[in-house]
């Protein structure tokens, strides 16, 4: 495996484990769970427009995961869009670069 998949997979699983982290921390805390962390997600301006801009680049590169399958028939490329949209853009890029880069 070469040194850049190695560090797409890297990115991916950190982008994985480190937010779930802040997450889960937050949802113990305040006992809330998914509910009350999507709420949090809105409680003012800058959380909302964060919120926006990561929805916005979830879906582009969603368009582009979609697009390239279609495209280059890499079909085990399509899991990073649920990794995208269930744990976040931070292990969605780096995976889908990751299954992207294999050798064909």
């Amino acid at each position: 495996m070469s040194p850049l998949r190695l560090i797409y997979l890297g990115l991916a699983i950190w982008g994985a484990i480190h937010p779930m982290y802040y997450f889960v921390s937050y949802m113990m805390e305040t006992g809330t769970g998914l509910s009350g962390l999507i709420d949090a997600w809105y409680v003012n301006a800058s959380t909302t427009g964060l919120t926006w801009d990561l929805t916005i680049a979830a879906i582009a590169l969603t368009v582009w995961i979609v697009a390239e399958v279609a495209t280059r028939r890499n079909w085990t490329a399509l899991v990073a869009i649920p990794a995208t949209f269930c744990i976040g853009v931070s292990c969605g890029l780096p995976l889908y670069l990751f299954l992207r880069t294999r050798p064909v």
